[in-house]
């Protein structure tokens, strides 16, 4: 069993090889080997002459059994991609990986995310173009840069999303705390926080709020956590709208500014019928700021004791 293994190993190292070979030549510069030894590899990819000129840059690391048993595991980076959209690359990459299966599909999610790039910057009412409505001349001549981190540190990126796709059977789940709901027009949000020190304990707390029904149910699960990595003196700290446009955005925001760390903020909201305009984002932070509080990763401020009182009409209680 071991040599056919290996066997099979070998004959996926040169499929990898001969693939990266032809990339390199097809991409030229916009390929990058970050640490050929660890198959991390990534490749920026942009609409060219397409207005507005959109970015992003795809991370990738190739498992040992690919391309025959395992897909490729990969993350993408652009500012511009959230929510629905996100969601909606991610999966006609994973349709092409399994409508290509046991194939080399590098070069066509390049060209799938090239694609979705074009059709996004001929779209009139694309967000991004409301993004650089304030950008400054010399901001719109930088902004491939605001969608490509530094590649320097692609391989610690890469690396925590390896980490995620690891399997979490043998992670203990930390201990999850539930905080008070906030009710405004039928709509309820409520908060949710666990302390964490790794990557794979982010996604095991994820995991297991999903258990929960009620949970699951939510219209959406925003997030947003950091964790404090002290022998570099560096965060990694990542969000999560869930069809909530930003807010996974303004809830990190919010971690950042109170400078906590070592934990994950999940605020659970269920859509009631009326819009609530941006009324949602404040309530979205009121509860991740009470419950930081109420777990003690903060302490209590006087504009957080004034915001509260403000909502009289809100309704507040605690559940289980």
């Amino acid at each position: 069993m071991d040599d056919i293994l290996n066997s099979q190993n070998v004959g996926d190292l040169q499929s990898q090889i001969e693939e990266v070979e032809a990339l390199s030549s097809i991409y030229g510069d916009e390929w990058c080997v970050i640490d050929e030894a660890s198959r991390i590899f990534c490749i920026k990819i942009s609409t060219g002459l397409e207005k507005p000129k959109l970015t992003a840059c795809l991370q990738i690391i190739l498992p040992l059994d690919y391309p025959s048993a395992a897909p490729p595991i990969y993350q993408i980076n652009a500012s511009w991609l959230r929510g629905p959209e996100r969601v909606q690359l991610s999966n006609s990459l994973e349709d092409l990986y399994v409508d290509h299966a046991g194939e080399s599909i590098l070069y066509l999610w390049v060209e799938k995310i090239r694609e979705f790039l074009v059709e996004k910057s001929q779209s009139t009412e694309a967000v991004v173009q409301s993004e650089m409505v304030n950008m400054t001349a010399e901001e719109e001549g930088d902004d491939d840069d605001d969608d490509i981190p530094d590649f320097r540190t692609l391989k610690q990126n890469m690396e925590y999303t390896h980490l995620l796709a690891d399997h979490t059977d043998d992670v203990e789940v930390p201990l999850i705390k539930h905080g008070e709901t906030i009710t405004d027009r039928r709509s309820t949000f409520q908060p949710h926080l666990a302390a964490v020190v790794t990557p794979r304990q982010v996604k095991v707390v994820l995991d297991k709020l999903c258990e929960n029904k009620k949970i699951a149910s939510a219209t959406h699960n925003i997030y947003a956590y950091r964790i404090h990595c002290e022998d570099k003196q560096s965060f990694l700290q990542d969000c999560e709208d869930d069809g909530e446009t930003a807010a996974g955005g303004r809830l990190l925001h919010l971690l950042q500014i109170l400078d906590v760390r070592n934990v994950i903020v999940v605020v659970s909201r269920w859509y009631g019928g009326i819009l609530l305009g941006p009324d949602r984002f404040k309530h979205i932070n009121n509860c991740a700021r009470n419950i930081l509080v109420q777990e003690g990763f903060t302490s209590a401020t006087d504009e957080g004791s004034k915001s509260g009182g403000k909502s009289k009409k809100l309704k507040s209680k605690k559940t289980k």
